[in-house]
């Protein structure tokens, strides 16, 4: 049995690392719905909601056209350079979202007039830079979640593995509101932010990714023997013996795939439109603060997910059962009495839904684990879809509040998967 060490956990670390990257820059995306609503769409007044809501939409839908695609690139070249290629679509990420900027700054009075509201082009190059930040982050996961999952760290479990990297991340989710408002924004109200602002950070942002990819191409990934088939294996396994099967032959997985669709759908629209409900409420309650609510949200993900990676013996089935119901719980209770504060509390409930979905859906499937991290990273799409149709629906009925329906409606999906879904 191997001791722990830097040399075994190194490359452990390092996707860690990376993981909360992604976190970070995920909800740095999601975080500047509020104030871009502000800065590009102060004009708009039919489809405001709707419209800034298109930003997680455009960056969840890297998920669905590019993950499959990540899953094939991962069995053709290897761990590393498909890490390297997502590190650098994602540099190509902040360049548009810088360019963005500079479009507000330099030509904010050219754009659009879309079903009577004004649309400058700014606005559009974000929604570019937000679908390749979103495919950066589909690549990433592709990449991380199996390596992760098997990575043979001595003294832990896949679910413990995958909950401290899933918390690490969930440090990066925490901090990131407060560094929208308190830096990108530099404490300026919501409703006197320019997009002007977010020059400097994108550039410096931009940076820092260049460097993590000149760093990670000198350092060493090893692939893990039995969860990727190469093309060689799989061309002689198909012709010889004729009994490869399809990813979606696994229940576990098909079913694991359509409850994350649902899952990310809940989580994301709360960690992104609590803002938006929040900036509705805040003209009668003006202690709600919307970066402080979010960061209670992703703040819950971290201590849970550092609580349960301190679990060593949790079975995945019961710990995903339980949080459920107290997820159904809290979120009804928030809805009713429109206490934003309850929903944001959810946060802790959500922590480890994702690893234990994602540890039931790849169990059993061995060298098929590569592929179907692929298919499975396609269920993220859900964070584009559920966001969207609140906005479109808060629009319809002129409040927040009853929109939260659609997010109840997830849960139960997810409750569904841990009772009758999961069946190997």
């Amino acid at each position: 049995m191997k001791s722990l060490s830097l040399k075994t956990a190194g490359p452990f670390l390092l996707l860690t690392f990376i993981y909360f990257i992604v976190g970070f820059l995920t909800t740095v995306n999601g975080q500047c719905q509020g104030p871009l609503k502000i800065a590009f769409l102060s004009e708009a007044t039919t489809m405001r909601n709707s419209l800034t809501t298109l930003i997680s939409f455009a960056f969840f839908l890297g998920y669905l056209l590019n993950s499959s695609r990540t899953g094939r690139m991962l069995n053709l070249i290897g761990y590393k350079r498909t890490l390297i290629r997502s590190l650098i679509v994602m540099v190509e990420g902040l360049v548009f979202y810088t360019a963005s900027a500079f479009c507000a700054e330099y030509v904010g009075g050219a754009g659009i007039v879309f079903n009577g509201d004004f649309v400058p082009f700014g606005y559009f190059v974000f929604l570019m830079g937000s679908f390749l930040m979103g495919t950066a982050a589909a690549m990433l996961q592709v990449v991380i979640n199996p390596y992760i999952a098997a990575y043979p760290l001595p003294g832990t479990s896949a679910v413990q593995r995958m909950n401290f990297t899933c918390a690490v991340n969930s440090f990066g989710t925490t901090i990131a509101p407060l560094f929208v408002t308190g830096i990108m924004f530099a404490g300026v109200p919501l409703d006197s932010v320019e997009a002007s602002q977010l020059t400097l950070p994108f550039i410096l942002m931009t940076l820092c990714i260049v460097v993590t990819t000149m760093t990670t191409r000198r350092l060493a990934l090893p692939d893990i023997e039995g969860i990727r088939s190469s093309s060689s294996d799989a061309t002689s396994s198909a012709s010889s013996a004729g009994n490869t099967r399809s990813v979606w032959s696994f229940r576990n997985l098909k079913y694991g795939v359509i409850t994350i669709f649902f899952y990310v759908g809940t989580e994301v629209s709360i960690g992104n439109n609590i803002n938006l409900h929040a900036m509705e409420l805040a003209v009668s309650d003006a202690a709600l603060s919307p970066a402080l609510l979010a960061t209670i949200y992703w703040g819950g993900f971290l201590v849970g997910r550092m609580v349960s990676a301190s679990m060593k013996n949790i079975k995945p089935r019961p710990m995903l059962i339980t949080v459920t119901l107290g997820a159904i719980a809290l979120m009804t209770a928030a809805m009713l009495t429109e206490n934003l504060w309850l929903l944001a509390a959810v946060g802790i409930f959500h922590s480890v839904m994702w690893s234990c979905v994602f540890t039931l859906a790849v169990d059993g499937l061995g060298e098929y684990t590569s592929r179907a991290s692929g298919v499975f990273m396609m269920g993220v799409f859900g964070g584009a879809v559920f966001p969207v149709l609140q906005g479109m629906m808060a629009d319809w009925i002129g409040s927040w509040q009853f929109t939260w329906t659609i997010a109840l409606v997830c849960e139960f999906v997810l409750l569904w998967y841990g009772l009758r879904g999961y069946r190997k």
